[in-house]
């Protein structure tokens, strides 16, 4: 095995137990790139959860229910 597939094995088997692990606690994983998380978090901070929503929503291009649920995410690791 070259030093690149044992690599790529590796990753492939942390990936596995992440996976493991979100679904064991019941956590959805949610892509959120920085930019737009600054602009979440700043709208979670002063309490302006639909409007958090509205502007992932700006971001994303994506339906209500998928900003929400991202934005649930992204609250939650806040502790908000």
């Amino acid at each position: 095995m070259t030093a690149e597939s044992e690599i790529l094995a590796r990753v492939a088997e942390l990936e596995s137990r992440v996976d493991f692990l979100y679904n064991h606690l019941g956590i959805t994983h949610v892509k959120v790139p920085s930019m737009a998380n600054a602009r979440v978090v700043d709208m979670l901070k002063k309490g302006t959860k639909i409007e958090a929503i509205k502007i992932y929503r700006e971001i994303y291009n994506c339906g209500l229910a998928e900003a929400k649920q991202a934005v649930d995410a992204i609250e939650a690791r806040l502790g908000s």
